[in-house]
């Protein structure tokens, strides 16, 4: 992979794209990555003793590797 764990990055392609972030993780195995601020997904949770209201978890999805470029301030 072209890139590392806490790389900062560019989103080149997709809904998110122009937007940066820092990596997060990687999953080489699928040639994903986690970038910080990037991606959301909305989890709709059921009321639990740890969150009794349950509700919507706002959380950053994985985007293919091939979508994101390092930026010139990680290099």
């Amino acid at each position: 992979m072209h890139v590392k764990k806490g790389d900062t990055v560019q989103v080149i392609a997709g809904d998110d794209r122009g937007k940066t972030g820092r990596v997060l993780k990687t999953f080489p195995e699928k040639n994903r990555v986690i970038v910080e601020g990037v991606n959301f997904i909305v989890r709709h949770t059921k009321p639990t003793q740890v969150n009794p209201r349950g509700g919507r978890v706002e959380k950053e999805a994985p985007l293919h590797a091939s979508n994101v470029i390092m930026t010139e301030a990680a290099e």
